[in-house]
């Protein structure tokens, strides 16, 4: 299997009634447009040890279709402010790729099992500037099952991702959050509730 991609994640997450209008984006610095929504549909299947061994680290391991990510996925834990996340191709068939095993192993080498199934109807927004995208904006409506119970929850998220072409320095990063929260928080956004989607969908 190919060598995995690598990115670092450094995004904010806010919770939305279902009525909520998107932000205005016309105040925000160094964006100068942003695109009509692509819609994307999303379906994740979470996976972990009995006794929630990468959950406790940090760690989520997903198999995920849909968008241009699909694949597998581990994010490891939060380093200041972002986390790291190592991707792979989906593969022929649903069984955990070796190269997944072998990045979660130092984490775990117990069996892993089905721990959550999160359906996703997203639209996504990017806020390009003068360099490129700034960020991704995204507007998620979420259906998730707790495999372990059978539970089902459904939530409106918002998350704000930082893209290639956003600032550099951590003075001009918290700039344009700040910025990006209040045409957030004039539109109706709220501080996400939960840490992750994951977390939420198992209630915790």
């Amino acid at each position: 299997m190919t060598e995995p991609t690598r990115s670092v994640e450094v995004e904010r997450k806010y919770d939305v009634d279902a009525a909520t209008p998107l932000p205005d984006w016309d105040a925000i610095p160094g964006v100068e447009a942003v695109t009509a929504g692509e819609p994307r549909a999303l379906d994740a299947r979470y996976l972990d040890t009995v006794d929630g061994a990468l959950s406790r680290s940090g760690v989520a391991l997903r198999r995920r279709t849909g968008g241009p990510d699909a694949g597998w996925h581990v994010k490891g834990p939060k380093e200041g402010d972002g986390r790291l996340e190592l991707g792979w191709p989906l593969g022929d068939d649903d069984g955990v790729p070796e190269a997944v095993v072998a990045a979660i192993s130092r984490w775990t080498a117990l069996p892993l099992v089905p721990l959550a199934r999160i359906e996703n109807d997203r639209t996504a927004y990017l806020l390009p500037g003068p360099d490129g995208v700034v960020a991704e904006f995204v507007d998620d409506h979420v259906r998730a099952t707790d495999l372990r119970t059978g539970r089902q929850r459904e939530w409106r998220e918002w998350e704000l991702e930082l893209g290639p072409a956003a600032p550099a320095d951590a003075e001009g990063r918290e700039a344009f959050f700040s910025a990006a929260e209040r045409a957030i928080r004039a539109a109706g956004g709220r501080d996400s509730a939960s840490g992750s989607k994951l977390a939420r969908a198992l209630g915790v």
